[in-house]
């Protein structure tokens, strides 16, 4: 799939999109949408990816190669480190501020 910026929403779908915001649950139609229950075969982040920023880091070196031995031919191992990173910043979003 070839990823492209989207054109800009004319005035007019902008406010239409606006009064769609607006309108309370009970009030929008969906009898003409199939009730989706079945998940099995979703892919998590198949249409959503985060934005990447590219930055310059000093990452201590046995850091680095535990991550390359770690991925197949050392081929992912930033994408390890970003998950990993991830992970420690999921696991500290509730600490009180101040805390490690």
């Amino acid at each position: 799939m070839k990823k492209g910026i989207s054109d800009q929403m004319t005035p007019a779908q902008q406010v239409e999109i606006e009064a769609l915001a607006a309108l309370p649950d009970d009030r929008i139609e969906t009898t003409d949408m199939p009730e989706v229950r079945d998940w099995s075969g979703a892919q998590r982040g198949l249409f959503f990816r985060p934005v990447k920023q590219q930055i310059t880091l000093r990452i201590d070196a046995d850091v680095i190669a535990w991550f390359k031995s770690h991925t197949p031919n050392g081929h992912g191992y930033q994408t390890s480190m970003n998950r990993a990173l991830r992970e420690y910043v999921e696991q500290h979003t509730d600490a009180p501020s101040g805390s490690p």
